[in-house]
């Protein structure tokens, strides 16, 4: 029980920090996580672990909770502000994919050990691979894009702040089984058998789902906040 401990720690942590960066920076907080988001889930998806019995990676829960603050941007907000947290979440991922490629170019110290140790453990998380790199994005763009659509579209039919979790959830749900769907198929159609790639899309899909469902209090919480509007650095 030790990975799914800290998995359900990691997950609290997330929804903590979230709350924490938009009480005290208001909505520039929210926003701030979204670059944070993308780029901590795509250094942390290298490492694979074992999670309630499947075959996982890191970073599905920061990952995640990124469609939690574009959903609490939309509520509080509008989908304006949501679709620009989107976009700069898209220039920080392929700031960091470029800015960090470049780097590897840099030859290390002749003679360091270290700096050799360090140049391939930074080649090993950050150089670019076309097909991943290409479904990370597209993956990105299609589901958050997705998410802030449907958020407003269940929110015209379910406009009561009592069903803010209904069209919470049913957005969430949704735009993260795109995302799962478009990254598996670009990331490793044809590279894996039919039934790992099911494997695959199955546990993603089901840590994304499971977060989720788990993010529904915050997103209350996140609205309360903003009525009461007492950010501490605003």
């Amino acid at each position: 029980m030790h990975n799914e401990l800290l998995w359900l720690a990691m997950l609290l942590a997330n929804f903590l920090l979230i709350i924490a960066a938009y009480k005290f920076f208001g909505k520039w907080g929210l926003i701030m996580w979204i670059p944070i988001s993308v780029i901590v889930a795509n250094i942390q998806v290298i490492q694979t672990i074992e999670l309630f019995g499947l075959v996982a990676t890191l970073g599905n829960i920061v990952y995640a909770t990124s469609f939690l603050v574009t959903d609490i941007l939309s509520e509080n907000y509008g989908k304006e502000d949501a679709k620009k947290a989107v976009w700069i979440g898209f220039f920080s991922l392929i700031s960091m994919a470029l800015l960090m490629n470049l780097a590897l170019y840099f030859l290390p110290l002749q003679g360091d050990e270290f700096a050799a140790t360090t140049h391939e453990s930074l080649s090993t998380i950050f150089e670019l691979m076309p097909r991943i790199a290409i479904a990370s994005l597209t993956a990105y763009l299609v589901s958050q894009r997705h998410d802030i659509w449907a958020f407003h579209f269940w929110k015209k039919r379910f406009s009561s702040p009592g069903q803010l979790w209904l069209r919470n959830n049913l957005s969430t749900m949704v735009s993260q089984l795109l995302d799962s769907v478009v990254f598996t198929l670009i990331a490793f159609w044809g590279v894996f058998e039919t039934g790992v790639l099911w494997e695959i899309f199955i546990t993603t899909y089901l840590l994304k789902w499971a977060v989720a469902a788990a993010d529904t209090p915050f997103v209350y919480w996140a609205r309360k906040i903003h009525k009461r509007g007492n950010f501490l650095m605003s």
